[in-house]
């Protein structure tokens, strides 16, 4: 589904249109958990990492006067990540906001064995706010989803359509050996 995306005009009457998105940035407390998570759990790809000491130009595209952080990106199918933890100012705060408290945001991924994932993911300490649900009907009929949240109090929520689901085994045909019976009400005793 391709979405159409109108040019916008400034106030000065120039056009501007936005291309596309480029990432999701989270603020994090430990930038190795962080990286652990997106790259060994979910297999994103570590681009870099980088420093920046307190300078007029991170304050400035930070908004925080005093502001120093190191900044990991992560690449994952169709979407980058950037990991922020700040070690300035001394004055930061932490928010671990509900999923119905302003200010709260959450990133969304379509996945195939949700089920896997999830166990995977909760070894890394990500734990659900609720239980898997299945949509009951509509257009969205039989997709499953679940939000997660990390320690930090990050949300990502993951999608499975039915199609995305492991395929049951079929069960294996069982075949007697020559002579012997299948019923399970024959006697044992010849």
């Amino acid at each position: 589904m391709n979405a159409v995306i109108r040019s916008g005009t400034a106030a000065s009457g120039q056009a501007f249109r936005i291309k596309r998105v480029d990432h999701t940035g989270f603020t994090v407390s430990s930038l190795e958990t962080s990286l652990a998570f997106w790259v060994d759990v979910l297999g994103f790809r570590h681009l870099y990492t980088w420093t920046f000491e307190t300078t007029p130009f991170i304050e400035e595209v930070v908004g925080v006067p005093g502001a120093a952080a190191r900044v990991a990106m992560v690449e994952g199918p169709g979407h980058m990540i950037e990991l922020i933890e700040y070690s300035a100012p001394d004055d930061r705060q932490i928010f671990r906001p509900r999923s119905c408290d302003v200010g709260s945001v959450h990133l969304a991924f379509y996945v195939e064995n949700m089920d896997a994932l999830l166990a995977r993911v909760a070894s890394a300490g990500w734990r659900p706010v609720g239980d898997v649900q299945t949509v009951p009907s509509g257009e969205r009929a039989g997709l499953r989803l679940i939000y997660l949240r990390d320690p930090d109090g990050v949300t990502i929520e993951f999608l499975q359509h039915p199609e995305d689901a492991p395929k049951q085994a079929k069960p294996a045909r069982v075949r007697a050996a020559p002579g012997a019976s299948l019923n399970p009400k024959a006697s044992l005793n010849p």
